[in-house]
C-alpha cells in the first residue's frame, strides 16, 4: 500500500512539474503576444514605407485607428533641377522598378518618362545609413546596385537589391520613416525629392489642363462657353489611346462622342464611289465629333489614327449632365456665382473673455479632479471648458504656435479662424471666440456634447441604413452651405463629425478647408489617405468634386464599418482608390450602392453633385426619399441618431485622456499678428 502511495505521490510531483512548465511557456507567450499588440499600436495611424508581412487584398481590412492626416506643403514656383544621363539599361532598370511598385504603375507613361529624366544618382559606403527610423522623409529610392538592410526596432526586415523600390511615399508627404536602411556593400541608389517630383508633375498638370481649356475654345460649339464651363467638361473627359490604323469614328454610324487630339495624328477620310478618299490629316489640339454633342447625327467621315494617337474624348450622356444642352449658346451662371460670393453677415462679436474660461474637471473615475479633454489629435488637444457662472460649456481648441510654424500650416489656421467666424449654419461648428499667448493659439467652438460619430461607429460596428442616411443627410445640408460660399472641406471623416445632444450631426475641424473660385483648380496633397480623391492622388488638380467623393467614401465607412479603399500601408490604398474597385457587403442595399458609386466617379465632372444640377442631384437620389429636407434643415425631424447618445456627465459621450502637463515652447515669428 504505502508503495503504491509512494508511486502515485512521485506520479503527482511529475505532473505538478509539467503543469509549472507550461503555465511557464503560456506566461512567456502571453509576453510576447502583448509586446507584439503593443508594437502594432505603436505603428497604427502611421505610414510605413515597408511591410514585414505580405497582405492579402482579398480581404477588407477594417480601419481600427484613428484615421491620420495629411497637411499641404507649399510648391514652389521655380525650382533648379539637376538631371543626370541614363543608359538603355539603367533606364530598363529604373521602369522595370516603377512597373512592379504598387503605388508608382499608376503613373502613366508621361509620368514614367519624367521620373526616369529627373532620378539622380547617390552612393553609400558598406554601413552607411540612407534612412533613419523616426526621422522624416523628403526622397525616395531605387537600387541601382549593391545590397541594403532593412532594420524595424532592431529586427531584421528584409534586404533591397538591384531594382529595388523604398521611401516612395516621401514623394507625396512629409511622413516618417518606419524602418531604417543601411547600405550592406557598396550600394549606387538612384534618388528624387519630394519638391522636384510635386513642383514638376504639378506644373505638367497645369499646363497640360491650360492646353485643353485653349484646344476647347477654339470649338465653334463650345465658344460661347464660360471658363466655369469648361472647366467642369475637361474634368468630364476620359483620356483613350489608339494604335496605327484604329479606327476612332466610322462614317454612317450613330454621332455621341467628342473628341481632342493630345499626341498623334489623325486621318480624315469619306467614301466616295466606294473607296476612301482623304479629306484631310488632323493633328495635336484638334479636334472632331462637336455635332454630336448637340444634334442626333450620323459621322459624316471616317477618323482613322495614323501611328499611335492620345484622345480626350467626352460622351454626349456625360457632356448633357455637365451642360445644359438647351442653353448652350445662352447659359451664364456668372449670377449664381456673384451670389454665392456675396458673404453672409459676420457673427456678432463675441464678449466672451479668455480669463473668464475655466476647465471642466472628471466627476469620478481614474481621472477624477482632472480637467476633461475632448480629443487629442496631431495638431493639438480640444478641452472643455465653461465659464465662471457656468452658464454654457465650450469646446476649446489648443494649438502649439511652434508646432504649426515647424508644419507651415499658418495660412491654414489663419484661414479657419477667417471662415468659422462669419460660417451661420446649424450643420457647422460655431466659433465663439478665437485667443492667443506666446505658446498657443486658442480657439473657442460651440460643445457638441453627443460626442464623435467614429467613437460612435465603432462602439456598434456599423450603422443601420436610417442612420447612416441622417448622418449623411446633415454633410449634404453642410456641403450645400459651404460650396456656395465656395468653401471646399477637404476632411470629411466619422473623426470629424459631432452629434449635439438632439443627434443632429454638425462637422468639426477646418484645417483643410480651402477658398477657390468656381472653374479653377488647386494642386495641394492634402486630406486623409482613405478619403482622398484620385485626381489628389494624382497630382492632377482638383476642385469641389473631391467633396462628393469623399461624401461616397464616408457612406460606405458608416455602412460597413470600414471605408472602401483600406489597407495598412498607404501605397495598396492609393493603388486601390486608382484602380477604383468597388466590392460592396452583401448586407448593403441597391439605393446605397448606386448613391455610392456615382459619388465615387474617378472621373470628377462625371460625379453626383458635380454635374450641371449640383447638389440637387445628392439631394434626390432615392437613397433620401425618406428625408424631408425642410424639415431637417429647420431643425424638426426626429433624429435616428439620438439613440447614440449616452445620458450622465457633460462629457459622458467622450473617450477620456490623461492630462497632459507639459509646455509648449514659445514662439514669436508674429504670423499670429492678425489672429
Amino acid at each position: 500500500m504505502e508503495k503504491q502511495l509512494e508511486e502515485l505521490k512521485k506520479q503527482l510531483e511529475k505532473q505538478c512539474l509539467v503543469n509549472r512548465e507550461l503555465q511557464q511557456k503560456n506566461k512567456d507567450l502571453e509576453t510576447r503576444l502583448q509586446e507584439k499588440e503593443r508594437l502594432l499600436k505603436e505603428l497604427q495611424g502611421q505610414y510605413p514605407d515597408f511591410s514585414s508581412q505580405p497582405s492579402n487584398d482579398e480581404d477588407p481590412e477594417v480601419r481600427t485607428s484613428r484615421a491620420a492626416v495629411i497637411a499641404s506643403e507649399p510648391i514652389p514656383e521655380t525650382l533648379e533641377i539637376s538631371r543626370s544621363r541614363k543608359n538603355q539599361s539603367e533606364t530598363s532598370l529604373i521602369v522595370k522598378a516603377i512597373q512592379k511598385n504598387d503605388f508608382l504603375s499608376r503613373l502613366d507613361d508621361e509620368q514614367i518618362a519624367m521620373m526616369v529624366d529627373l532620378l539622380v544618382t547617390s552612393h553609400y559606403n558598406p554601413g552607411q545609413e540612407v534612412i533613419k527610423e523616426g526621422s522624416e522623409g523628403d526622397s525616395m529610392y531605387i537600387v541601382a546596385a549593391g545590397e541594403l538592410h532593412v532594420t524595424q526596432s532592431g529586427r531584421n526586415l528584409r534586404t533591397l537589391s538591384s531594382g529595388d523600390v523604398f521611401g516612395e511615399l516621401a514623394i507625396l508627404y512629409n511622413c516618417k520613416r518606419t524602418a531604417t536602411v543601411k547600405a550592406k556593400s557598396d550600394v549606387r541608389l538612384w534618388c528624387m525629392e519630394r519638391q522636384t517630383y510635386r513642383t514638376i508633375i504639378t506644373n505638367k498638370s497645369k499646363k497640360k489642363r491650360e492646353q485643353l481649356m485653349g484646344f476647347l475654345k477654339t470649338s465653334r460649339t463650345l465658344k460661347d462657353l464660360n471658363d466655369v464651363q469648361l472647366s467642369k467638361i475637361i474634368d468630364s473627359m476620359e483620356e483613350v489611346k489608339y494604335q496605327d490604323k484604329d479606327v476612332i469614328v466610322r462614317e454612317g454610324t450613330e454621332a455621341n462622342t467628342f473628341y481632342i487630339i493630345l499626341k498623334g495624328e489623325v486621318l480624315v477620310t469619306k467614301n466616295v464611289g466606294g473607296h476612301q478618299k482623304q479629306i484631310r490629316r488632323m493633328g495635336k489640339g484638334e479636334h472632331f465629333g462637336e455635332q454630336a454633342l448637340i444634334r442626333e447625327v450620323l459621322r459624316t467621315a471616317t477618323c482613322t489614327a495614323d501611328g499611335p494617337v492620345t484622345c480626350f474624348s467626352i460622351d454626349k450622356e456625360v457632356f448633357e449632365e455637365t451642360i445644359p444642352i438647351e442653353h448652350l449658346e445662352l447659359f451664364d451662371d456668372s449670377k449664381m456665382l456673384q451670389e454665392a460670393q456675396v458673404s453672409e453677415k459676420s457673427s456678432p462679436s463675441s464678449t466672451l473673455r479668455f480669463k473668464d474660461l475655466v476647465p471642466v474637471l472628471y466627476q469620478e473615475g481614474r481621472y477624477q479632479g482632472d480637467p476633461v479633454t475632448l480629443g487629442v489629435g496631431g495638431f493639438g488637444r480640444v478641452e472643455l471648458m465653461t465659464t465662471l457662472n457656468h452658464g454654457t460649456y465650450y469646446a476649446m481648441k489648443k494649438v502649439s504656435k511652434k508646432h504649426i510654424v515647424a508644419k507651415r500650416q499658418e495660412e491654414h489656421m489663419l484661414f479657419e479662424k477667417r471662415i468659422l467666424k462669419v460660417i451661420q449654419c446649424d450643420f457647422i461648428v460655431r466659433l465663439h471666440a478665437a485667443f492667443k499667448d506666446t505658446r498657443y493659439i486658442y480657439m473657442v467652438m460651440e460643445f457638441c456634447g453627443g460626442g464623435e460619430i467614429w467613437t460612435k461607429l465603432k462602439e456598434v460596428g456599423r450603422f443601420d441604413e436610417p442612420i447612416a442616411v441622417f448622418c449623411t443627410a446633415c454633410v449634404v445640408e453642410a456641403y450645400a452651405y459651404l460650396h456656395k460660399k465656395n468653401i471646399m472641406y477637404r476632411d470629411l471623416k466619422p473623426e470629424n463629425l459631432m452629434l449635439d445632444v438632439r443627434g443632429y450631426i454638425k462637422l468639426v475641424d477646418f484645417g483643410f478647408a480651402k477658398e477657390l473660385v468656381r472653374g479653377e483648380k488647386t494642386y495641394s496633397f492634402v486630406g486623409t489617405p482613405e478619403y482622398m480623391a484620385p485626381e489628389i492622388i494624382k497630382n492632377q488638380g482638383h476642385d469641389f468634386a473631391v467633396d462628393f467623393w469623399s461624401l461616397g467614401i464616408l457612406i460606405y465607412e458608416l455602412l460597413a464599418g470600414s471605408p472602401p479603399f483600406s489597407s495598412s500601408e498607404p501605397q495598396k490604398i492609393y493603388a486601390k482608390i486608382l484602380d477604383g474597385v468597388l466590392k460592396f457587403p452583401p448586407y448593403m442595399s441597391e439605393a446605397a450602392k448606386s448613391i455610392i458609386s456615382k459619388l465615387c466617379r474617378p472621373r470628377p465632372g462625371q460625379r453626383l453633385g458635380n454635374t450641371k444640377n449640383g447638389i440637387k442631384d445628392v439631394r434626390h437620389h432615392r437613397w433620401f426619399g425618406n428625408i424631408n429636407w425642410h424639415k431637417l434643415r429647420v431643425g424638426q425631424l426626429d433624429a435616428p441618431t439620438v439613440r447614440l447618445v449616452r445620458k450622465g456627465p457633460c462629457y459622458i459621450n467622450f473617450d477620456r485622456f490623461p492630462l497632459d502637463q507639459s509646455k509648449a515652447e514659445e514662439e514669436f515669428s508674429g504670423w499670429d499678428r492678425d489672429f
